[in-house]
């Protein structure tokens, strides 16, 4: 997997379960994995301040984003022995209840997909510069950091 140039990760709007399902679909001509494993980040309609969250508005610096996913990805491969792995990140509009992150790994054996999904949010969490701004019913705004 090295020497592989970043890719665009990020996808306007929700990622929609149809997405989601065709993705798995499509690994099941993949006769070595043995298991999958699949985080989906939805957004919560959270209560702040009296206020209900009705939506986050995804931004990014788009370029360093895709780099730090792809050292995430590079470093997941390094450190698990994983068949694949693709990384989805909404950009705009993410109603409450709809998903904004996808993360999907595969592997011959199933404890290794658990691991590292773990190991893969965690550092997206974590190094990624992405930014939710709350959207709220009566339409104010809070930021919020790498959601």
């Amino acid at each position: 997997m090295k020497d592989r140039k970043p890719k665009n990760v990020f996808v306007e709007g929700a990622i929609s379960p149809e997405f989601i399902s065709n993705s798995i679909a499509k690994h099941q001509s993949k006769t070595s994995i043995g298991a999958h494993n699949i985080f989906l980040g939805q957004v919560r309609a959270d209560q702040v301040d009296g206020k209900e969250i009705t939506a986050i508005e995804y931004t990014a610096y788009e370029e360093m984003a895709n780099t730090k996913f792809h050292e995430i990805r590079e470093a997941t491969f390094d450190k698990f022995e994983l068949t694949c792995m693709h990384i989805y990140h909404s950009l705009g509009t993410v109603r409450a209840g709809e998903i904004c992150l996808f993360v999907f790994v595969s592997s011959p054996r199933r404890k290794v997909v658990f691991k590292a999904l773990e190991y893969v949010v965690e550092e997206i969490k974590a190094k990624v510069p992405v930014f939710g701004k709350e959207i709220f019913e009566d339409e104010s705004h809070q930021w919020k950091v790498n959601s």
